[in-house]
């Protein structure tokens, strides 16, 4: 309830600034722009708001952040599998999500769906040593892995609107989203064509006892990392000895 109130207070907020800014078809937002990932973290959704000056489509992508992924074509070898060939992808976002208002088929035309990359299937995933024939398997592999992680939707989520010119939609982080900062892109559509277009950044940080593993996991210093091991053994140590004891009382 206290977040449909606050929600309603600042897209109101955000139609009255619209009102007084030139030209500026669609204003939006989103409910947090820090995401803190604890010990506990179970995934979250984000809420993301806005106004529209007119009747019109919204499309929302959130994506990011980029990076290298490696996929592996197995071969059988000996009655044993293996690594046959491996193809790098670079600029690969991390986690990948969408919704709009109706169907993307309905809004926009498929060269427009292309051009911004709306919908998973084109997505552009390009090899980081340059183009390689054949690499159609490579890249629906890709996306099938991203997907069975929860890091790539399945579906294209929902914009809903209130009236004609306030809209809303969830946008789903898994529990195991990357950390790094993210964009979401709002578009603003009318008569099969982008007229505006709006791009806010979300940031996704570990905080806690987590974070400060993660930290020495990944430091570039050798102390830094030795600490990390000395602190994940003593970690280990003490679980299993606490399962004793807790074994011993039964």
């Amino acid at each position: 309830m206290r977040r449909a109130a606050a929600w309603l207070f600042w897209t109101l907020a955000l139609l009255a600034a619209a009102g007084r800014a030139e030209a500026k078809g669609i204003i939006a937002d989103v409910d947090d722009h820090l995401v803190e990932i604890t010990t506990d973290f179970s995934g979250q959704d984000i809420l993301v708001f806005g106004a529209i000056d007119g009747p019109g489509d919204v499309v929302l992508v959130m994506r990011g952040p980029l990076g290298t992924v490696q996929v592996h074509h197995k071969a059988r070898f000996a009655g044993i599998w293996v690594n046959a060939e491996t193809l790098t992808f670079a600029n690969v976002p991390a986690l990948y999500g969408v919704a709009s208002s109706r169907n993307l088929f309905e809004i926009l035309p498929p060269e427009m769906l292309d051009r911004y990359e709306l919908g998973v299937g084109r997505v552009r995933f390009q090899p980081a040593d340059g183009p390689v024939p054949g690499d159609g398997p490579f890249k629906g592999a890709l996306v099938q892995q991203k997907k069975k992680h929860g890091l790539y939707a399945d579906r294209v989520g929902r914009v809903t609107f209130i009236g004609d010119t306030l809209f809303r939609a969830n946008l789903h982080l898994p529990s195991n989203v990357p950390t790094g900062t993210y964009l979401i892109d709002v578009y603003l559509v009318r008569n099969g064509h982008i007229v505006d277009a709006q791009n806010m950044p979300l940031i996704i940080s570990k905080v806690g006892f987590g974070a400060d593993l993660y930290k020495y996991a990944h430091a570039n210093s050798i102390l830094s990392r030795l600490m990390y091991g000395v602190v994940a053994v003593i970690v280990s140590l003490l679980t299993g000895w606490f399962a004793h004891l807790a074994f011993r009382k039964r």
